[in-house]
């Protein structure tokens, strides 16, 4: 199982969504979020879809394009770190993928459909990890971070998204 990483194994700013990441084994946490965000997704209209709790706020859609498209990226790094791979891998702006992104004009059982499979590669990926590579120290957006804290980074990063829907657009 996965240990939870200590503070000194990621960039400071990611604090709150590794301190979201309930005590548990972390492939069931992921199994379970999948789970509540299809249900939710899967229970929004089209017109809900396209909500947004504030002007220049994102829509629900973009909300869970965003979750899919951070859960790819930092699962890569999971993947280049628990390699060995020490090329430091270049940061991204989130703003700057969803002004690219057509998610508005994705159903959101398209877009669900692409954050299922994702997750589902995630937790295949996680779980098939060797445990030595846990402890891995690799570069993403010029600083340290180990293998475990990014397993960590991905769940609470999809447990703050989803609690954001919840609490700002239903």
């Amino acid at each position: 199982m996965v240990q939870r990483p200590e503070a000194s194994e990621f960039p400071e700013y990611y604090l709150p969504y590794v301190n979201l990441v309930p005590d548990g084994n972390l492939l069931e946490i992921l199994k379970e979020n999948l789970e509540k965000t299809a249900s939710l997704a899967e229970g929004l209209s089209e017109e809900a879809g396209q909500s947004r709790y504030a002007p220049g706020k994102w829509s629900i859609k973009e909300v869970l394009g965003h979750m899919t498209d951070t859960e790819r990226i930092m699962s890569y790094r999971l993947l280049r770190v628990g390699r060995g791979d020490r090329t430091p891998l270049a940061g991204f702006n989130e703003n700057d993928y969803i002004a690219a992104s057509n998610f508005d004009r994705l159903s959101i059982k398209q877009i669900i459909e692409d954050f299922t499979a994702v997750r589902k590669a995630t937790i295949t990926l996680i779980n098939n990890m060797p445990e030595e590579a846990w402890e891995r120290i690799g570069v993403a957006n010029n600083s340290d971070t180990t293998t475990r804290a990014l397993a960590y980074i991905i769940t609470g990063h999809a447990l703050h998204h989803l609690k954001i829907i919840n609490e700002r657009y239903l």
